[in-house]
């Protein structure tokens, strides 16, 4: 099987690098990659926003798959395009991305399917916005309904900032606040039923114990053994399933992942958001602990029948990631400074580095966005996997990196509160 990653980040690296797991892949490019992903992937220069050059593109290799990583060209119907070229394509059209691509319409969504999540308005002016903040009282959750690559969400009890962040955007959710740790599940959809991988559990602010603004994930590990016995189960019986029938009910049947982003309150699991791709950092442990055939498990998705494929298995132990972002980050980023220390790290078994945000130049590999790379390590237990992720980041260098001291700390009782809204 020839596979083509389409996007350019950390989930896209971490794809690639289980796609060379599977024996039934033969090949893997990507479009247009990174540094990382081309040390396992053929790499093609194109505009992944255009939908009839991925199409060309996965013509021209004979791709059997093509695997849609980042929800903006999933949102302007690069997968749509793939389809209509006749190739296999994971990942969904147009009118199913809108799942991510506005949040009101999520909203419609689950209260049509049923499923348990927040109770929300949807807003276009000053006052719809501060008659939903007192409705729903501190803290205050105010969304933007447009993407807005991970850091559109406001979480405060202050209500001017929850005011200003309302200015900003030309529609909002308002949202009642779920109190409880969350997580992601990742199910693979192939349009009827869905298959669930392990959940995972992402640290979203930059500083450490959930302080400072939202970034696009700053760490993560799976799996998470606080989560009670039976949750996964009921994900799927009370969000998942009924939202892939809503979805087919509206004509337009969902074949992705769909990355169910929950809160763990009193009254069970609540959805706090869907997104229509793997997340990003938070897929990357889950990955890193898959057996199975990937390859095979998307392309059964993607064909409309995931009962051709084994069921999705993970090894023992636990995965941590933790991402070294940019100087200014999450507020800007700078580029162009040199990073030092990967090349020990990929030779490793157990600890490797994915790229993100990273360009190859004269000077050799340097940073080339808000966050450059992460440190993903296995190990035994989450406290082992911990501690190589960290001994790893301790030896890659780069001018102005930041980085969290706590991520995966929560369940070892490190930091109190660390991951909660973190």
């Amino acid at each position: 099987m020839r596979v083509l990653v389409v996007g350019t980040g950390g989930r896209e690296h971490a794809l690639a690098v289980a796609l060379t797991r599977d024996p039934a892949v033969g090949e893997v490019h990507a479009a247009p990659g990174n540094p990382g992903i081309g040390q396992v992937a053929t790499l093609h220069d194109v505009d992944l926003m255009d939908g009839a050059a991925v199409a060309a593109l996965a013509t021209s290799i004979e791709a059997d798959l093509v695997v849609v990583g980042p929800e903006a060209p999933l949102v302007a119907g690069v997968s749509d395009a793939v389809r209509e070229a006749g190739i296999a394509v994971f990942g969904p059209s147009r009118a199913a991305a809108r799942l991510e691509g506005s949040k009101a319409f999520a909203k419609d969504v689950m209260a049509l399917a049923g499923v348990p999540t927040a109770g929300s308005h949807t807003c276009t002016t000053a006052d719809e916005v501060a008659a939903a903040l007192d409705t729903f009282g501190a803290p205050h959750v105010v969304k933007d309904d447009a993407l807005a690559a991970g850091k559109g969400v406001v979480v405060t009890n202050d209500r001017d900032e929850a005011l200003a962040h309302a200015a900003g955007c030309e529609r909002v959710v308002v949202e009642e606040f779920l109190d409880g740790p969350e997580f992601s599940l990742f199910v693979v959809c192939d349009g009827t039923v869905g298959v669930p991988l392990l959940p995972a559990q992402d640290f979203k602010r930059i500083f450490d114990g959930g302080r400072g603004p939202n970034t696009g994930g700053m760490g993560s590990y799976a799996p998470l053994g606080w989560l009670p016995e039976g949750t996964v189960e009921r994900v799927m019986e009370q969000v998942v399933a009924p939202t892939l029938a809503e979805m087919q009910q509206r004509g337009a049947p969902f074949v992705g992942c769909l990355y169910v982003g929950l809160a763990l309150t009193a009254g069970g699991p609540k959805v706090i958001e869907f997104n229509v791709r793997f997340g990003d950092p938070d897929i990357q442990p889950v990955l890193a602990l898959l057996t199975s055939p990937l390859g095979v498990l998307l392309r059964a998705a993607a064909d409309g029948d995931l009962s051709v494929a084994p069921r999705p298995e993970f090894a023992d132990g636990a995965a941590v990631t933790v991402v070294m972002a940019s100087a200014g980050y999450p507020e800007g980023s700078r580029s162009g400074d040199v990073v030092v220390g990967t090349e020990t790290l990929d030779r490793e078994d157990d600890v490797d580095v994915i790229h993100a945000g990273t360009a190859r130049t004269d000077a050799g590999l340097v940073t080339a966005g808000g966050r450059v790379l992460a440190v993903r390590a296995t190990g035994t237990d989450v406290a082992d996997a911990r501690a190589k992720a960290y001994e790893g980041i301790a030896s890659i260098s780069f001018p102005g990196a930041q980085w969290r001291r706590d991520i995966a700390a929560e369940p070892l009782g490190v930091v109190e509160g660390a991951a909660s809204r973190g």
